[in-house]
C-alpha cells in the first residue's frame, strides 16, 4: 500500500517538474522578458514534453524502483532518462515550431535532473529517518573496518534496517579512527570495545575480519565476550572462496574460531595435477575426514569420484550433497566393507580408481581397547584388503589416513594403525602404486572428537567430564587436515609417512572452559567440570613422532616426512599370519608388541597414579571453582 502511494506521489511530482521546469528555464534565460507568442507556444508544447518524459521514465523503470535503497545505479538511471527524454523533447519542439534560445534546453536538462533526483533522495531520506526512529532494532557494532566490514555494513543499511541499527565500527588502524564508512563512524580500536558497548547500548557485535591471524582473532573474541553481547563472526578465509561476505553467512563464535590457525597455503596446481581428470576413490567417505576429502577433491574436477563406505545413510548424505554442489561431477556411491576382500577387489577391477584415499578405520580408543580382534580386522586387514586391490588394479597413488596415536602407541587402536603403516610401506617396495600415509592428531567436529560430547553435556547442564586436568591434545580443523592430506598426496613418491604440523598442543580443560564460556555460562559456577581418570589405552600427551624417528622438511611448511626404519618383511609377514588366525586377545596383544616394539599397554600402575592425582584435582575444582578463567585462554598456545 505504502509503495503504491509513493509511486503515485512521485508520478504527480514528476508531472509538476515537467510542467514547471521548461517555463522556469525560459523565464531565467530571458531574464523575465518572455515574448507573449513564445510563452503561448511553450504552453501548447508542454503536453508533448510531459508525455515524452513520462514514457521515457517508465521505460527506464523509474516507477518500479525501491527508492529507499537508492544507489549509484539508480542515479545513473535518472541521468540517462533525463538526457534521453530531453533530447526527444528538443526534437519535438523543433517540429512544433518552438525556437527558444538553445541555452533554454541546457537549463531544462539541469533543472529536471536536479528536481527529479531531489525527489528520489527525499524518499530515501524519509525512509532512513523512519527506520532511525523505529524502536526494537538490534544495536550493532562491527569490529573490522575493512572490505568485509564495509560489505556487512552496506547490506545492513540496505536490507536489514528494520532489524538492525548499525552504531559504528571498531578498528585498530588509527588512521581510520573518527572517519566514516558508509556514513558510520569508526569509534576507536579494540581497547574501546567495552566503552562503546556501554555508551551506545550495543547488543550485537560482528567480528568482520576473515583473514585474521591465529592470535588476533582469539584476543578480539575474548574482548567481545567480556561485554556479554551476542557475538557473531564472518566465515574464515577457508570458506570465503570468492571473497564476498553477506549477512546470511554470519554465525555464532565456535570453538574452531578460538583455535583458528593461520590459513593453509596450498599448491593447487600440484594437487590438480594428480587429481584433475582422474578416477578417485575415498574409503570411509561418509565419515568426518572422508566426507571433507570428497568435498575438497570435487573442487579439483576429477573424472569420477567414488564414495565407498559401510554406512548407507552417511554415504547417501555425502552423495546427495555433492550432487547438489557439483552437479557436473560424476559420482559413484558404493556400499561395501573394507574387510570384504572379494567385494573390494571386484569394485577396484570394475571402477579402476587411479587415486585412493583410505580414511576408513576404527578410531575410538576405549572401544578398541576392549575389542582388539575387531581393531585388527578393520584397521590392519581392512587396510591390507584395499591396498592389495589398489595394487592389482594399477592404482597410481594410495594415501592412508593415519594418526598421532601410532607413535609410541599405548592403545590397541594406535598399535593397529602403526602396523597398517608398516603394511603399506612394505607393499610399496613390491608395487608400481605409490603408497604413503599421513599422520595427524584430533580434528575438531569429527565423530570421534570430544567436542560434540562436551557440547551435549553442557546442553544438559553438566557436569562436563574430563579424564585428567593435565591432558593435552593436538587439534586441527577438518578442512585444514583434508587440504593438507591432498597436498601431501601430491608429494608422495612411495613409502613415505607424512606428518602434519599440528601447532601447539591444547589442554583439554582449557578448551572445555572455552566451550562453557561460549555457551554464555561460567565454568565451575554454572557448569561443573568433573575429572573421571584416564581410560585404558589413553595418554596424557600424544606424540607425532618417536624420538628416534625425527623428521625432515618438505617443500610445504606444514608437512614433514618421518625418517622411518626399513620394514622387516619376514617379521611383518609372520606377525600378520598370527593375527589372521587368532581371536585370542592375549595373543593379539603379544603379536602387536612384537610388530611394534614401542607399543606399551601395561599402564595399570601409571594410570592408577595419574588417576589419583586427577581425583585430588577434582576435589580442588569443587571447592575452588575456576570461574575467573578468561574467555579464549584455552587457545593461547595454539598456532
Amino acid at each position: 500500500m505504502w509503495r503504491k502511494l509513493i509511486v503515485a506521489a512521485l508520478f504527480v511530482t514528476d508531472i509538476l517538474i515537467f510542467t514547471i521546469v521548461p517555463l522556469l528555464s525560459l523565464y531565467l534565460r530571458l531574464e523575465g522578458h518572455v515574448p507573449a507568442q513564445l510563452y503561448t507556444n511553450m504552453l501548447h508544447a508542454l503536453p508533448w514534453f510531459i508525455v515524452i518524459h513520462v514514457l521515457v521514465f517508465y521505460l527506464f523503470g523509474l516507477y518500479h524502483r525501491i527508492w529507499r535503497y537508492a544507489g549509484i545505479n539508480d542515479l545513473l538511471a535518472i541521468a540517462g532518462a533525463v538526457l534521453i527524454s530531453s533530447i526527444l523533447a528538443t526534437l519535438a519542439s523543433y517540429q512544433l515550431g518552438l525556437n527558444p534560445p538553445r541555452t533554454v534546453y541546457i537549463l531544462n536538462v539541469f533543472f529536471t535532473l536536479t528536481f527529479v533526483g531531489s525527489s528520489r533522495l527525499m524518499v530515501r531520506m524519509a525512509g532512513y529517518l523512519r527506520r532511525r526512529l523505529t524502536n526494537g532494532r538490534t544495536r550493532v557494532l562491527i569490529v573490522g573496518a575493512g572490505d568485509a566490514g564495509a560489505m556487512i555494513a552496506r547490506e545492513i543499511q540496505q536490507r536489514y534496517q528494520n532489524e538492525k541499527n548499525l552504531i559504528g565500527f571498531i578498528d585498530d588502524d588509527t588512521y581510520k579512527h573518527k572517519r566514516y564508512i558508509m556514513g558510520v563512524r569508526v569509534m576507536g580500536g579494540r581497547v574501546d570495545i567495552g566503552r562503546v558497548v556501554r555508551e551506545k547500548g550495543v547488543q550485537e557485535i560482528i567480528v568482520a575480519i576473515p583473514s585474521a591471524g591465529a592470535g588476533l582473532l582469539r584476543n578480539i573474541i575474548r574482548d567481545c565476550n567480556k561485554t556479554r553481547c551476542l557475538v557473531k563472526t564472518v566465515p574464515g578465509i577457508y570458506e570465503l572462496l570468492d571473497g564476498k561476505v553477506t549477512v546470511q553467512q554470519l554465525r555464532s563464535i565456535d570453538l574452531e574460531d578460538l583455535l583458528q590457525r593461520d590459513p593453509v597455503e596450498l599448491d593447487k596446481t600440484q594437487i590438480a595435477t594428480y587429481l584433475s581428470g582422474k578416477r578417485v576413490l575415498v574409503t570411509g567417505a561418509g565419515g568426518s575426514i572422508g566426507s571433507e576429502l570428497c568435498r575438497q577433491i570435487a573442487k579439483m574436477k576429477p573424472e569420477k569420484l567414488i564414495l565407498l563406505g559401510k554406512g548407507e545413510n552417511s554415504i547417501y548424505d555425502i552423495h546427495g550433497e555433492l550432487k547438489e554442489r557439483f552437479p557436473e561431477l560424476s559420482t559413484e556411491p558404493v556400499i561395501a566393507d573394507v574387510r570384504d576382500e572379494s567385494r573390494i577387489r571386484t569394485i577396484f577391477q570394475q571402477l579402476k580408481p587411479e587415486v585412493v584415499f583410505h580414511a576408513a578405520a576404527h578410531k575410538h580408543v576405549p572401544l578398541m581397547e576392549s575389542q582388539p580382534a575387531e581393531a585388527v580386522r578393520n584397521n590392519i586387514f581392512g587396510t591390507g584388503s584395499v591396498a592389495k586391490a589398489a595394487d592389482q588394479a594399477g592404482t597410481e597413488v594410495f594415501i592412508m589416513i593415519s594418526t598421532d596415536k601410532a607413535v609410541n602407541p599405548t592403545s590397541v587402536m594406535g598399535a593397529t594403525k602403526r602396523v597398517s603403516e608398516l603394511c603399506i610401506q612394505n607393499l610399496n617396495t613390491q608395487s608400481r602404486t605409490r603408497f604413503a600415509a599421513v599422520r595427524f592428531g584430533n580434528v575438531l567436529g569429527s565423530r570421534g572428537s570430544v567436542v560434540p560430547l562436551f557440547k551435549k553435556q553442557i546442553a544438559k547442564g553438566g557436569p562436563v567430564t574430563i579424564t585428567h586436568p593435565d591432558m593435552k591434545r593436538y587439534f586441527m580443523t577438518i578442512p585444514e587436515a583434508s587440504q593438507l592430506v591432498l597436498q601431501a598426496g601430491s608429494m608422495a613418491q612411495g613409502g613415505e609417512v607424512f606428518v602434519l604440523d599440528m601447532g601447539e598442543p591444547i589442554k583439554i580443560i582449557d578448551m572445555t572452559r572455552d566451550l562453557i564460556t561460549l555457551s554464555g555460562l561460567e565454568p565451575g559456577r554454572d557448569i561443573e567440570i568433573k575429572f573421571t581418570g584416564l581410560r585404558p589405552g589413553e595418554k596424557l600427551f600424544e606424540e607425532l613422532l618417536t624420538a628416534e624417528e625425527g623428521t625432515r622438511a618438505t617443500k610445504h611448511a606444514k608437512i614433514f616426512m618421518a625418517n622411518l626404519k626399513t620394514v622387516n618383511e619376514l617379521k611383518l609377514k609372520q606377525g600378520i599370519d598370527i593375527l589372521r588366525t587368532t581371536n585370542d586377545d592375549e595373543q593379539i596383544l603379544a603379536t602387536l608388541k612384537q610388530l611394534v616394539p614401542t607399543y606399551k599397554n601395561e599402564q595399570k600402575e601409571e594410570v592408577a597414579a595419574v588417576n589419583k592425582n586427577s581425583a585430588i584435582t577434582n576435589m580442588r575444582e569443587k571447592v575452588i571453582p575456576n570461574i575467573h578463567q578468561a574467555p579464549c585462554q584455552a587457545a593461547s598456545g595454539a598456532s
